[in-house]
C-alpha cells in the first residue's frame, strides 16, 4: 500500500467522490480520502491523501483556502451558482464603488447560512439530498473568517475577485451575501480553488496525468510491487505538510514506548533542547522513519502522541 499525498487538480464535471474512485482505481487501493469537498463545477487544488496519510485528511480539511472566484450581479438562483434554477432577476443599478464597499464588508468574520445545496447533514441527512426533494430546513448561521478579498476585475455584471478564507466557508453563499447587501441578488459563476495550505495550483496534477505516471512506474517496476519512490514526483511524503514543526528522533532504546503509542520522557529524544518553547513537534524513530505529531507537556516533561502515521504504531 502507497502512503502520501497527492496535489490533484480537480476539473469541472468530477465530484470529490469522483476523483477519489478514479485514483483508487489507478492506484488500486482502497485506502484514499480526500480533504475537502469541492462542487462538480469548481475547479483546483484537491489534496488527496493515500494509506496511513488518510490520517492528515482531517487537519488539511482546517487549513485556510484561496479561491479565485467570479460573482455574477443580478441573478440569484436555489443552489447561490450558475448551475442552479434561476429565482429572479434584477438590473443592477449599482456602481463600482458600491461594489467594492459592499465586497469589502465581507472581510474580516461573519456568521454564514450553509446553502441548502451542501454536504452538510442535518439528523443524518445531507442538505442537498433534501433540497433535491424540495425540502428546506433551518440552518444555525455557522462563523466564518474571510482573511481577504482582492477584487481583480469588475466588469459588470461581473466581479472576479481573489478570496483568502477559513474552513468551511462557502464562496457560493458569499457571492450570494454580497448580492444581497447590494440589493440585486447575486451568485457564483465560476470557482477555481488556488490554495489549501501549503498546496499550491502551479504544482498540482490532473487525474490523466496521475494516471500516465503510475503506469510508467508499473512497466519500469516489472513484477516489483509498485512504491511510493516510484511515484516521488507526484506522491509526497506524509510528514511534508508538518514541516514547520521542529524535528526530534528516538532514541534506539526508546522504540517499544514509541511504537506503542506512548508519551514519551525527554531523555528519551535526541536533538531536544530544553525551552525550545515549542509545543508541538515532528518525531521519528532511530532509523529516521517519520512516525506522527507530538505535543509537548511542559508539566510532566514528556511529548505525547497527538496523530501517528507510521505502520505498526498504534496511538491518537
Amino acid at each position: 500500500m502507497i502512503s502520501g499525498i497527492i496535489n490533484v487538480y480537480k476539473e469541472k464535471g468530477y465530484t470529490s467522490h469522483d476523483v477519489v474512485a478514479k485514483l483508487r482505481g489507478i492506484f488500486g487501493q482502497r485506502k484514499i480520502g480526500h480533504t475537502g469537498t469541492l462542487d462538480p463545477d469548481a475547479e483546483g487544488v484537491l489534496p488527496v491523501c493515500l494509506g496511513k496519510a488518510t490520517r492528515v485528511c482531517d487537519l488539511l480539511a482546517e487549513k485556510d483556502k484561496v479561491y479565485e472566484a467570479v460573482l455574477r450581479l443580478g441573478i440569484s438562483t436555489d443552489t447561490q451558482d450558475m448551475a442552479g434554477q434561476v429565482l429572479e432577476e434584477r438590473e443592477v443599478a449599482c456602481g463600482e464603488d458600491e461594489v467594492r464597499e459592499a465586497v469589502c464588508g465581507f472581510v474580516g468574520g461573519y456568521r454564514q447560512v450553509p446553502p441548502m445545496y451542501s454536504a452538510l447533514k442535518v439528523n443524518g441527512r445531507k442538505l442537498c439530498d433534501l433540497a433535491r426533494a424540495g425540502v428546506e430546513v433551518e440552518r444555525k448561521p455557522r462563523e466564518v473568517t474571510v482573511f481577504s478579498i482582492q477584487i481583480e476585475e469588475i466588469s459588470l455584471p461581473r466581479v472576479r475577485m481573489q478570496v483568502h478564507c477559513s474552513k468551511g466557508t462557502y464562496i457560493r453563499t458569499l457571492c450570494h451575501d454580497i448580492g444581497q447587501a447590494l440589493g440585486c441578488g447575486g451568485c457564483m459563476e465560476s470557482l477555481l480553488r488556488t490554495r489549501v495550505a501549503m498546496f499550491g495550483l502551479q504544482d498540482a496534477y490532473r487525474l490523466s496525468e496521475i494516471e500516465e505516471q503510475v503506469r510508467q512506474a508499473r512497466e519500469k517496476a516489472s513484477q516489483d510491487a509498485l512504491c511510493k519512490e516510484d511515484l516521488a514526483g507526484i506522491v509526497l511524503d506524509t510528514d511534508s505538510v508538518f514541516l514547520q514543526y521542529p524535528k526530534l528522533r528516538v532514541k534506539p532504546e526508546f522504540s517499544k514506548p514509541l511504537y506503542n503509542g506512548n508519551p514519551l520522557p525527554l531523555e528519551g529524544l535526541e536533538g531536544w533542547e530544553a525551552g525550545c518553547g515549542e509545543s508541538i513537534l515532528r518525531v521519528y524513530d532511530s532509523g529516521h522513519a517519520f512516525v506522527g505529531i507530538y505535543r509537548f507537556e511542559e508539566e510532566a516533561q514528556k511529548i505525547k502522541p497527538v496523530k501517528i502515521f507510521a505502520e505498526g504504531a498504534s496511538g491518537a
